[in-house]
C-alpha cells in the first residue's frame, strides 16, 4: 500500500509500550500508545488504525471488551493480542471478540515485527476485496441503470429495434418491432431469426450484417411487410467490439407504408397534369405554326414577333411537360421497359442528330471514338435515346461558341463506360452533389440566359440507375465538364462499381 500503516499499542506496561513504539517506527509505521482500555477505545473513535496490538489484562477496560468494542466501531481492524496470560481459553476467547493472531510476552522485536506485517498484509487483503466488492457493485448498479435507461428510450422509440448475436439469435427487440413484424407478444429472445421473423428479407439483411467483412456500411433496403401490405425500411449495421469481432447486428424498422402511398399519388397527379397539359400546349403549338407559315394570310411584323416568342414560351413548357412525365415513369418503376442486348453505338448516333442542329447553330463539333466492336449492353433502346440526348443537350446548351463535345465509349471491368466531355463553362465542386436533385440548376452569369427544367440529370441518374449502372462528373470551371455513365454488360450480371 502507498500510504503507511497506521498502530494503536494498548498496554499498561509503559515499558512494553515504549518498546512496541520504537520498533514499529522503525519499520515505518505511524505509531500511538495508550496506557489502559479506555484511552485506547478514545484513540480509536477520534482516528481510524490499520492493527491494534492489545494486552488482555488492562485497567478500566480489559482487552476482550476494548477488542469487540473496536470490532463493532471497523471489523476491518486487524487486532494481535499481546500477553503473559497465553493460555488455549484466552486464545479462543480472543479469537470469538475478534483477535486475528496471538503474541505471547516476552517477544523478541523480530517476532514482533513478522506478526505486525503479517497483520497489515491481512489489513491490506480485507480491504482490497472490499474495495473490489464495492467497486463490482456500483459497476453492477451503473449497468442496471444504464441498461434501465436504455430499454426505457429503446421501448418508447416509433421506430422498431432488432438486435441479433453472432450466432444468429435475437436479443433485444422492442414493442413497435413487434407491432410492424405482426409479432405476438411472446418471449423472443433466444430464437433463432429463421422461424421467429416472418420478413424473409428483414432475416437476409441481419445475417448479411452478422457475415465477416472488412467493412461496417449500414445495410439500407425497402422490404415488405409480413401482410405484404406494409412497406418498411430496414437499416442494418453489424455491432462490433473494440476488436473489430462481430458481436451481432442490429435493424432499425420504419413503416413507410404511407411514404410510399404518398409518392405513388404525387407521381401519378403529376403525371396526369403533366399528361393533361400536353395536348392543348401541342394544340397552341401547331396555331402559331400555322400563323407563321402564313396560311393564314400575311402576318404583319410586331404580330409575326408575338406569334414566334408565344411558340418559344410553349416549346419551353412542352419540354417541361415532357421531362415531367418522364420522371413520372422513373418513379413509378418503369424506366426499363423492354430490356434487350443492345449495341450503344444507335442511341448514340441518334441522340447526336437529336443536337446536331442546336450544335451546328452555335458551331460547336461534336466527335465520336465508339468502337464498333463494343460488347452490348442489356438496356432498354428508347431509355439510352433519352438517356444520351439529354447529357448531349446539356453539353451543347453549356459549351461555348466554337466549342466541342467527345463522345467516347470503352469496356471497363463488367461495365461499358461512355463519356460525354465538353469544353463548356464548366461546374464549381461544391454543386456537383446536387447536379442530379429535381429541379436543381447551376445558377451562374454564364447560366441564366440558358433555358431548362432541372429535370435532364435527374431523369439521367434515374435511368442509368434503373439499368443497375451508375454515373460520375469530372468538371472545373473554365474548363469543361465530363459525365461518364457506366452500364452492365449484358453478358455478365451486375457487378459492383469500379474504384475511383
Amino acid at each position: 500500500m502507498e500510504r503507511t500503516a497506521r498502530i494503536l499499542v494498548a498496554d499498561d506496561e509503559k515499558g512494553m509500550r515504549e518498546g512496541c513504539r520504537r520498533v514499529l517506527l522503525r519499520e515505518g509505521y505511524e505509531v500511538e500508545t495508550a496506557e489502559d482500555g479506555e484511552r485506547a477505545l478514545e484513540l480509536a473513535r477520534a482516528t481510524p488504525f490499520d492493527l491494534l496490538l492489545v494486552d488482555l489484562k488492562m485497567p478500566r477496560l480489559s482487552g476482550m471488551e476494548l477488542l469487540q468494542q473496536v470490532q463493532q466501531m471497523d471489523p476491518t481492524v486487524v487486532s494481535i493480542v499481546i500477553t503473559g496470560y497465553a493460555t488455549l481459553a484466552n486464545a479462543v476467547e480472543a479469537t470469538k471478540s475478534g483477535a486475528y493472531d496471538f503474541l505471547p510476552k516476552p517477544f523478541s522485536p523480530a517476532e514482533l515485527a513478522a506478526k505486525v506485517a503479517k497483520g497489515l498484509e491481512r489489513r491490506w487483503l480485507i480491504l482490497e476485496s472490499r474495495r473490489l466488492r464495492e467497486e463490482r457493485e456500483r459497476r453492477l448498479l451503473e449497468i442496471s441503470a444504464e441498461k434501465s435507461r436504455l430499454l426505457t428510450i429503446i421501448n418508447c422509440m416509433l421506430d422498431g429495434v432488432l438486435a441479433t448475436n453472432r450466432d444468429r439469435q435475437l436479443v433485444l427487440y422492442n414493442p413497435a418491432a413487434l407491432s410492424m413484424l405482426r409479432l405476438s407478444g411472446q418471449n423472443l429472445v433466444g430464437q433463432p431469426l429463421e422461424g421467429s421473423l416472418p420478413v424473409p428479407e428483414l432475416v437476409r439483411l441481419l445475417q448479411s450484417a452478422i457475415a465477416p467483412t472488412e467493412r461496417d456500411a449500414v445495410l439500407s433496403e425497402s422490404i415488405p411487410g409480413p401482410d405484404g401490405g406494409t412497406v418498411l425500411m430496414a437499416n442494418v449495421a453489424p455491432i462490433r467490439d473494440e476488436k473489430s469481432e462481430v458481436l451481432g447486428a442490429v435493424a432499425v424498422l420504419r413503416d413507410i407504408t404511407e411514404l410510399k402511398r404518398l409518392d405513388r399519388m404525387k407521381s401519378q397527379f403529376v403525371a396526369m397534369v403533366s399528361h393533361e397539359l400536353k395536348s392543348p400546349l401541342a394544340a397552341v403549338q401547331s396555331y402559331m405554326d400555322v400563323i407563321l407559315s402564313g396560311a393564314v394570310g400575311e402576318v404583319p411584323e410586331p404580330i409575326r414577333r408575338i406569334a414566334e416568342r408565344s411558340k418559344e414560351r410553349t416549346s419551353g413548357l412542352v419540354n417541361l411537360i415532357n421531362d415531367l412525365l418522364d420522371i413520372s415513369s422513373a418513379e413509378a418503376g418503369r424506366i426499363a421497359r423492354r430490356l434487350e442486348s443492345l449495341q450503344i453505338s444507335g442511341p448514340l448516333s441518334d441522340a447526336v442528330e437529336v443536337v446536331r442542329s442546336g450544335a451546328d447553330a452555335a458551331g460547336i463539333t461534336i466527335t465520336q471514338n465508339v468502337p464498333p466492336d463494343l460488347p452490348p449492353v442489356r438496356a432498354d433502346s428508347a431509355d439510352m435515346g433519352r438517356l444520351f440526348a439529354n447529357l448531349l443537350t446539356n453539353a451543347v446548351k453549356y459549351n461555348r461558341p466554337g466549342g466541342s463535345v467527345h463522345i467516347a465509349a470503352r469496356v471497363e471491368g463488367s461495365f461499358l463506360r461512355v463519356d460525354v466531355a465538353d469544353t463548356g463553362i464548366g461546374i464549381a465542386k461544391e454543386s456537383i452533389p446536387r447536379l442530379f436533385e429535381e429541379f436543381y440548376r447551376v445558377v451562374t452569369p454564364e447560366t441564366r440566359q440558358v433555358s431548362g427544367t432541372g429535370l435532364g440529370l435527374a431523369i439521367v441518374k434515374k435511368i442509368v440507375e434503373a439499368h443497375h449502372g451508375f454515373v460520375k462528373v469530372d468538371s472545373e470551371v473554365g474548363k469543361g465538364s465530363t459525365f461518364s455513365v457506366f452500364l452492365p454488360l449484358a453478358k455478365e450480371p451486375p457487378a459492383s462499381p469500379p474504384a475511383g
